[in-house]
Parts: C-alpha cells; sequence; structure tokens
C-alpha cells in the first residue's frame, strides 16, 4: 500500500511538472499575441459556455450529489451551484474582461535624458500564473480569462469538490484559445483532485510558476503563505472596520453600516468591527445598533456600550481579531478619530476600512494614517471589489506590500520593462 501511496504520489508530481513546462512553452506566444486574438479567444470562450450550458449542469449535478452525500454546509453548496443565470453570468464575465483595455505593451512612463537617450517603462505579462481556489467553479471562467487577457498563462488548481464542473467550464475555455490560433496549454487545469498537486504547485514547478494566487478559506491561503517558494498574491482575512464619526450624517451611517455588515455576510469586504466616536454617543450609536439588529446582525458590544445597552452579548479580545463571515459585528466605542487610528492598527488585516464623516480634517487623518489596502469615506465596505473599481473582474485581493496591492485585475497581473532608445550613444 504505501509503494503504491509513493508512486502515485510520484505520478501528481510528474504530472503537474509536465503541465508546468507546457505553460512556459505557452507563455512565449501569449505574451506577445494581439489584443484582438486574445479578445476572439474571450468571445468564443463565451459563447462556448453559452452553448455547452447543458453540460456544465449536468457536470455540476455530479459535483452537487456529491457535497450533499459528503454533507457539505449549505454556504458551500451554495458557492458549488450552477444555474442557467450563472451560466449567463459567467459568459458575460467573460465578455467584460474582454472589453477591458488591454494592458501589456502600455506605455506607464516616458522620459528623455540629457544624452538623448529616451527612454520608456512598459507593461509586460509576469508569465505563468498558479490560482488555487476552492468551491466556486466561476472562478475557473474568471482567473482563465483575467490571466488570457493580461498576456499569462495560467495554471488553474480549483477545488476537488467542483473539479466535474471546473473541468467542463475549463473544455469551454480551451475552445475558445484554439478558435483564435492560441496554444490550448495557456490555460490548463489540474485534472486531479490529490492535494500533493498544490504543494508542488507552490514549489514553483521548476521555476515555470511566477506568482501563486490563493481564493479561498482561511486555512488553504495561510498554507500558501507558508509554503509558497513564490512570490504570492493574497489576503489571509478581511477585518473590515467601520469607523463612524460624530460629525457622520445620522442616516447615512445607517445605510452603510447596514450594507457593510449584511448586504453579503459571507464575503472579504464585509465589516467585522463597527467603531462609534465617544462624542457620537448620545447621538449616533443606539440608531445605527437598532438599524442593525433590524436586519438581523448580532451585536458582540464593548463594555462602554454595554453601560448603554446590557442586553447585548459581551465582546472579549477575540471578538476584535475575528472575521465572523456571518451576521455578526463587534462595535466599540473610541476616542475620536484618533482612536479609531489605533484600534485598526492594532486588530486590522489591512484589507479595507471605511471612515463616515463630514469632516474633511478627520477624513484626511484617516486617510492618510491608516494602512489598508482599501480606505473609503461614506460609502460600504461591500465596494471593495474589483468590477465596483471599473476594472471588470478580479482574480483577488492583495494585502501585501510588494507589486499588487487590493483587486488584482488584469493591469496588476503585469510587470514592466525598460525600453531604451539611443542614437549611438556610448557610456564614457
Amino acid at each position: 500500500m504505501l509503494d503504491k501511496a509513493k508512486a502515485d504520489l510520484t505520478d501528481v508530481d510528474a504530472l503537474i511538472l509536465d503541465i508546468g513546462r507546457r505553460a512556459r512553452a505557452a507563455a512565449r506566444p501569449l505574451a506577445i499575441a494581439s489584443t484582438e486574438a486574445k479578445n476572439g479567444a474571450l468571445s468564443a470562450m463565451a459563447d462556448a459556455i453559452l452553448a455547452d450550458e447543458q453540460a456544465i449542469l449536468a457536470a455540476n449535478a455530479i459535483d452537487l450529489k456529491n457535497a450533499d452525500d459528503s454533507g457539505l454546509a449549505a454556504s458551500f453548496v451554495d458557492r458549488l451551484t450552477l444555474d442557467p443565470a450563472r451560466i449567463k453570468a459567467i459568459a458575460e464575465g467573460i465578455r467584460a474582461v474582454a472589453g477591458l483595455k488591454d494592458p501589456v505593451g502600455e506605455v506607464i512612463a516616458a522620459w528623455d535624458r540629457p544624452n538623448g537617450l529616451k527612454i520608456e517603462r512598459v507593461r509586460t505579462p509576469l508569465g505563468v500564473i498558479g490560482v488555487v481556489y476552492e468551491s466556486r467553479p466561476n472562478v475557473t471562467a474568471d482567473a482563465g480569462a483575467l490571466c488570457l487577457k493580461s498576456g499569462n498563462a495560467v495554471i488553474l488548481r480549483g477545488g476537488s469538490d467542483s473539479l466535474n464542473s471546473s473541468r467542463a467550464i475549463h473544455a469551454c475555455l480551451v475552445k475558445g484559445l484554439e478558435k483564435a490560433g492560441l496554444p490550448a496549454d495557456a490555460i490548463q487545469l489540474v485534472p486531479v483532485p490529490d492535494r500533493a498537486a498544490v504543494g508542488a504547485m507552490l514549489t514553483g514547478l521548476d521555476g515555470s510558476i511566477d506568482v501563486i494566487v490563493p481564493r479561498g478559506g482561511k486555512s488553504l491561503v495561510a498554507r500558501v503563505q507558508t509554503e509558497a517558494r513564490v512570490p504570492v498574491f493574497a489576503h489571509l482575512e478581511g477585518l473590515c472596520h467601520v469607523y463612524v464619526d460624530a460629525s457622520a450624517d445620522l442616516e447615512m451611517a445607517k445605510r452603510i453600516v447596514v450594507n457593510s455588515k449584511m448586504r453579503r455576510t459571507g464575503i472579504c469586504g464585509a465589516a467585522e468591527t463597527l467603531l462609534v466616536d465617544s462624542a457620537a454617543l448620545g447621538t449616533h450609536l443606539m440608531p445605527i445598533l437598532e438599524a442593525l439588529t433590524e436586519a438581523g446582525c448580532e451585536i458582540h458590544a464593548s463594555p462602554t456600550v454595554l453601560k448603554i445597552h446590557p442586553g447585548f452579548k459581551p465582546a472579549t479580545e477575540e471578538d476584535w481579531r475575528t472575521e465572523y463571515l456571518d451576521a455578526i459585528i463587534a462595535v466599540a466605542i473610541v476616542d475620536g478619530v484618533s482612536g479609531a487610528i489605533d484600534h485598526i492598527a492594532r486588530y486590522s488585516s489591512h484589507h479595507t476600512e471605511a471612515v463616515i464623516a463630514e469632516d474633511p480634517a478627520v477624513v484626511e487623518r484617516f486617510f492618510n494614517e491608516i494602512d489598508s489596502a482599501i480606505l473609503l469615506h461614506n460609502a460600504s465596505t461591500q465596494f471593495a471589489d474589483g468590477g465596483e473599481f471599473g476594472m471588470g473582474a478580479e482574480i483577488g485581493i492583495a494585502t501585501g506590500k510588494m507589486h499588487a496591492r487590493g483587486p488584482v485585475g488584469v493591469e496588476q497581473l503585469t510587470s514592466f520593462k525598460y525600453r531604451v532608445h539611443g542614437t549611438g550613444q556610448v557610456r564614457p
């Protein structure tokens, strides 16, 4: 039995290494592919998704039955489920990526030197991107489309629970590539559920993978960040805060706080902590908490809040560090914007924070002194999304400080190189 397991592991390693080699080979022609060819492939992919709707639904039905047999949570099953409307949305998402500006070859900056040299900084693809994700089969299409548009080859490793659905969607992506005359290996899907495939990808596949992007739960992202030997674009969790200043318009604050928490509680941009200015205790606190309660949200309150309303659940130290991804919010009173900045600096995951205020000095301090990827003024944290930023789809949100930060769209999936034009100059 041990010999068989060792042989299977060796087979997986060989399979993934071969996928890596083919992706690296495909990356070269893809990097110089024309915008027309890439957009043609994307359009053909969207057409194939719609034409193969029944095959995709049949594959998804197998995944759903397996999920039901395994007793997976309802929230997981919802993310896994496809229907005609969701398939149409997948196709529309691919077409939206086709409509984005092609970043490859864009001149980011240009300048002349005193010696006559003309220098340009130009966007180039990263090369080969590895995407490791869970449950959502639509990520197969989103990631494939974004990587193609930005001139990158991609290796997709979806969750084992969605493997049949991802295979059916991937087949449509390959049809689009082939119709446009682009290499089919530009978008590859790891065809086996073996977890060893993830470990192999994290090694970089002998230099074949340039960047890893994890999309999934905290345990997956933590593993990738710990084990990866190549750069990672990711966020571990979304501990997002909303600060309500005494200068905030009350009705606006109620709408924004409820939307930030309750629109979709399971996304990384959902607010997890509400901070209220101590100067607004008598005016803002209870109306906002009542609005949250009416919306079905459970309140975990600090001691100061409990003195005003002892009926809430007491907040513990752990509450300030918890990404609930549920209809629960922790609430604390802070000493103005200074207190909010201090609290966020201590507990934030540097994902998204919002300030609700009419005082421009408060907003300026909040924006200048908080070091998170996304900061909002008088707007819901649920806008932390590449589509809402006008970037089309996104491959994820990154909270690191190197290269990509915030929504990772087609521009963030590029690097750059310098082009230097001379007229015979030599260096003395």
